[in-house]
């Protein structure tokens, strides 16, 4: 496979609407009328960052943050306020034809299969789109349906299908023609932890076989520790955090977790760390990292330890912490 340089390429990317309000009431209606009022709403503000080929990069924040704003612009749904945005070297909302045939978007909460007819069916209907030759087609189209094992659902009709299976079915068609670039939005959005994983792994061996570059949104973050080393946080249509899993962790919580279990509970370990917890003689203890490994040694050497196991904070808790810092910064400067 041909080494590509970044695959995507945002500088300066922003959105804005106009959008029409008023105040609740008859009178308020009937001003409106004669004269309108209007406001802007900053939807992306300014975001810049680079996906170099092959990698996988999550995009969290919270509801109304601006990513799926971000991904209609990348994949060319919406014209940008103003900004440069360039992905595998073309200008998404010119929608030229390249582009389309190696790109996709998959929106967990949109259908793009026929409702009455089977699944195979729509397949064949996105093989003429994308005009696929037969023979390569064939080829794709049965690993995609190997891979996600839902060769025996392909022939039902999609409405007789779960929501689990219908979105392995939509992902399958949003893959036939192999785009190199994906942007996924909620692709796991309301499926059972057993269908989370097989997603995941799926998209996973989908990145390994084809190099394919991934930009990933979702609210459930063991999709985003499953498959991305880096992650984007982007909050009221601006970044504020650009780097890795790891490094996220350590900037924004520095403590790490110590939960003990003595041979004989009694004692008081508060000295030891932050009581977090004490339940059936297990205790948790906060602790900063650079002094995890020094109050571990000396809780084994003082006592008789059953267990004692070391945890970092759940990522969901991080990201809160950079959200909360961010409101923090925001309110100190007005």
């Amino acid at each position: 496979m041909a080494q590509r340089d970044a695959d995507i390429r945002v500088s300066g990317l922003r959105k804005t609407f106009t959008v029409p309000e008023r105040e609740a009431g008859l009178r308020a209606s009937l001003r409106s009328l004669v004269r309108r009022t209007h406001r802007d709403v900053h939807a992306v503000a300014e975001v810049s960052f680079e996906i170099p080929a092959g990698e996988v990069v999550g995009f969290l924040g919270p509801n109304g943050a601006g990513k799926t704003t971000t991904l209609k612009m990348l994949s060319g749904l919406l014209h940008p306020t103003s900004g440069q945005v360039s992905v595998l070297g073309h200008v998404p909302w010119r929608r030229e034809r390249d582009y389309l045939r190696r790109m996709t978007l998959v929106m967990g909460n949109r259908n793009q299969l026929q409702w009455d007819i089977p699944a195979l069916d729509s397949f064949e209907m996105n093989r003429a789109i994308y005009r696929i030759p037969d023979s390569d087609f064939r080829t794709i189209r049965d690993e995609m349906v190997e891979l996600l094992e839902i060769g025996d659902l392909v022939r039902k009709p999609v409405r007789n299908l779960s929501l689990g299976e219908r979105m392995k079915a939509e992902i399958a068609a949003a893959l036939l023609h192999r785009p190199q670039v994906l942007f996924l939005d909620e692709p796991t959005i309301g499926l059972d932890v057993t269908m989370q994983k097989r997603i995941r792994a799926f998209l996973a061996e989908y990145n390994r076989r084809y190099g394919a570059t991934v930009l990933l949104t979702s609210h459930y973050m063991a999709d985003v520790q499953a498959l991305c080393r880096r992650v984007i946080v982007i909050d009221h249509g601006s970044i504020l955090y650009d780097g890795s899993l790891r490094e996220l962790s350590a900037r924004y919580a520095p403590h790490q977790t110590i939960n003990v279990t003595l041979t004989d509970p009694g004692p008081e370990l508060s000295g030891y760390g932050e009581l977090v917890s004490t339940e059936a003689g297990r205790v948790s203890l906060k602790v900063a990292k650079d002094q995890t490994s020094a109050v571990a040694a000396r809780l084994l050497a003082a006592y008789e330890v059953s267990d004692l196991t070391i945890e970092d904070p759940p990522v969901e808790d991080v990201i809160e912490q950079v959200f909360a810092s961010s409101a923090t910064t925001v309110e100190v400067s007005s």
